[in-house]
Formats: structure tokens, sequence, C-alpha cells
């Protein structure tokens, strides 16, 4: 196998990449080629000619286009449509929950629903054109360590370029994710400890193998450009407006790193004015580095010595951009929120048992924390408030225990 850098001849009409931009010194780098961090080890972003595309499409031309993610595709990275590679990710409901909000204190409660996206986790939006986009590139293996959703999205969107894939995750994540794998055809291995020890042992096999692109979280540029497309869709959802609150469970810190980006970028564009949504970083109570950083006013996180909550994805006791989340939650004016797996499981049946969602123990932790903040007098109960559920409940079966009686044939419902 072998790992190819040369890009195809660029175009300009898909796409209005520029290059690419070190988050720690803004350093310019070449976006066509293939690319990991920055010299300094540090994500790299990618940059947009955005007056260029704002002169190339309009909002309500964008609102023509099919329900995808690749509806904005002006703003993502792939420069040639035919090197897209889709299951059909993005455009996913924003959902009233009335009943729900109303038991919080919280009328105005949406939650953006990421568990019907190919793969059942918000992570396919990351792989589809983070693969996309290495294809283009002449890439032909990808290899990256998940707690489980991004490594059963990127085997599968992986299977769908013909690309290969070598993963690895702890063994305690989620055993569906694990055949997700399995059946895309992806070189699984299981790892005894946590996404750090599953990382050191990717890193190594890339080094030795050579053939395949390290696709770890924020060690390629493109993962976090398909998540953005989750804070582009809820401004357009709500009519090119932007809520007062957006809620998000932060592990490695991607998806929450993206809306603001997002954000950023239609404010930029002249498509969302005002203030924009104050950000909240949601982590459990057995790992929460970003929070821990956030109340102590520091800059970077510290690894917890003994990481563990049964929202296993967001089980990262060190995330590469950690530095990034912090900002983006500061500079929003929002907070960082630590829930315990009792707060989020209860808050995961109850968000059920009021509108008929299931939601994973991540989504379910911010749910929790709306609890919190309401309590609390953060959120005054006025906000027009968005909570990202980021996958759906069914890939996390044994968080809801099951007790019901067993009739025989012949007997009687009892009532």
């Amino acid at each position: 196998m072998v790992l190819r850098t040369a890009a195809a001849a660029p175009t300009t009409s898909f796409s209005t990449l520029s290059h690419l931009e070190c988050s720690r010194d803004g350093s310019r780098h070449d976006a066509d080629v293939v690319q990991g961090t920055s010299p300094l080890g540090a994500p790299l972003l990618a940059r947009y000619d955005l007056q260029r595309a704002a002169d190339t499409v309009t909002p309500a031309q964008i609102a023509a286009r099919p329900p995808d993610l690749w509806r904005y595709h002006e703003l993502l990275p792939v420069r040639d449509p035919a090197h897209v590679v889709t299951l059909g990710e993005g455009m996913t409901p924003l959902l009233d929950l009335p009943r729900h909000g109303t038991r919080l204190g919280v009328p105005g409660l949406r939650m953006k629903d990421e568990g019907l996206v190919p793969t059942g986790a918000f992570k396919a939006r990351g792989a589809a054109v983070g693969i996309s986009r290495a294809a283009e590139l002449g890439v032909t293996g990808i290899a990256m360590p998940t707690n489980g959703n991004a490594g059963a999205a990127w085997a599968s969107y992986a299977a769908r370029a013909g690309m290969g894939a070598l993963i690895a995750m702890p063994v305690d994540a989620p055993v569906i994710t694990r055949r997700e794998c399995v059946v895309a055809g992806a070189e699984l291995y299981l790892v005894d400890g946590l996404i750090g020890d599953a990382g050191r042992l990717i890193a190594g096999a890339v080094a030795r193998r050579g053939g395949f692109q390290d696709t770890s979280t924020l060690r390629e540029p493109y993962r976090i450009e398909g998540k953005k497309t989750m804070g582009y869709e809820i401004v357009e959802q709500l009519g090119w407006r932007a809520p007062d609150v957006i809620l998000y469970p932060t592990g490695g810190g991607v998806g929450i790193i993206a809306i603001y980006k997002a954000l950023l970028e239609l404010r930029e564009l002249g498509w969302l004015s005002g203030d924009l949504p104050r950000l909240v970083a949601v982590q459990a109570t057995g790992c929460a580095p970003i929070v821990d950083a956030f109340h102590a006013g520091h800059a970077e996180s510290t690894a917890p010595a003994d990481a563990h909550t049964v929202a296993f994805g967001i089980t990262v006791p060190k995330a590469l951009g950690d530095f990034l989340v912090l900002d983006a939650v500061r500079s929003t004016g929002g907070t960082a929120v630590a829930v315990t797996d009792e707060e989020l499981l209860a808050a995961q049946v109850a968000l059920a048992r009021d509108e008929g969602t299931w939601v994973c123990p991540e989504g379910a932790a911010c749910f929790a924390a709306v609890g919190q903040l309401r309590e609390s007098g953060w959120l005054d109960g006025t906000e027009d408030v968005v909570v990202l559920n980021t996958g759906t409940g069914l890939i996390y079966p044994d968080t809801v225990p099951v007790d019901v009686p067993t009739l025989p044939k012949d007997g009687v419902i009892p009532g």
C-alpha cells in the first residue's frame, strides 16, 4: 500500500479552500499535499477565500440544494466533486423539546439529533469530508485510534472510497462499534487501556509500516471541516440566526471547535449577525480535564489520573486541541460543566420518556448539564438553547437496564 501525496489539479468552482493555518502561530501551509499537524505539533485549520465564497453563493441558493452536508461545498475542502465520498450524511433534524424543556425550566430547548446520520453518530460528518479529501490527495489507507464511533465511521467511509483502514480502540469501547469496523473490512485491534494507549500503538504502526495516513483526532486538518457543518445547519435551520446557547459533549473537542469555526466563518461571510451563541463544553465528572482547566483559568488541560465514565465517547484524558476548546468557550462567554454518570443516565431516561428519543450517554450528559445550569441561574429560562446529541442510544444498549416480567403463553397481562 502506497501513500501518495500528489493532488489533483485544483479547481475553483466547488471549493474556495485557500490554505492551512497553524492553530498556534498562524503560519500558512500548503493545503494541496497530505498534511498532519504543523511543525509545532498543533492542529492545522483549513482556511477559505470567504469573499469569493460570498460572491459565489447565497444562503437562498444553498437552501435549494440537496439536504446533505455537501450543500456547503464552497466552504468545504474537496476541490473536485468527483472525489466526494458520501453515504447521505448531514441535515439532521433540529427538534423542539417542549415537554422536556418545560421539565428543566428551559422552554426554548431544542436538540440537534446526530443519531440519524450513517453509522449512528456525528463522526460520520468528519469521516465523509476527511476521507473525501484524503482520496483527492491520493491517500490509499487511513489509521486511527478511537473510542468507538469515529473508528466505525472512518472504517465505513474508507470502505466506500475503496481505501484501507487500520483501527485501534480500547477493549471497553461499545461492542457495536467494533462490529461496524469489522463488517466494513477494517484491520481492527483492541487495546487494554484508554484512547491514548491506542494512539501510541497506531503512531508506532504508521511509522513502522508506512502507507497509512494518521487520521487521529486533529492530526489531519479535515475532520473538523465535516463537523463544522453542524454549526452551519443549526444557523440555517433557525432561519440564518444563531441560538443563545449551544451545549456540546466534549472529549477530543473537535465538535465544539468546529461549531465555533463555523460561526466565525458565517459571521465573516455576512450570513450571521449579532452575538455568537454561548458555547458550553460538557464532560463527565470521571473525566473532566477541560472543565477543570476552564474553572482554574488555565489555557490547557491536565490529564486526570483515573479517567472513567459510562459516556465512553468523551473519555479523553488529554485532548490535542484542548486550548482551542477553552478558547471557543471563553470567547463566546460560555462555560464548562461536569455531570455524574448517575445524572446523565437519569437524563437519558427522562428525555426518552418525555420526548420518545433515545440519545447516547454523551448527549444525555448535555441534558443533565442544562438542568444544572438552570438550577444555578446561569440559564435564566428565556434562552433559545440547542443541545447536540452526538449519537443514537442504540449504540449503547447496556446503559439502559431491562427488567421486565416474562409471562407464560397462557398467561394474562395484569390489570
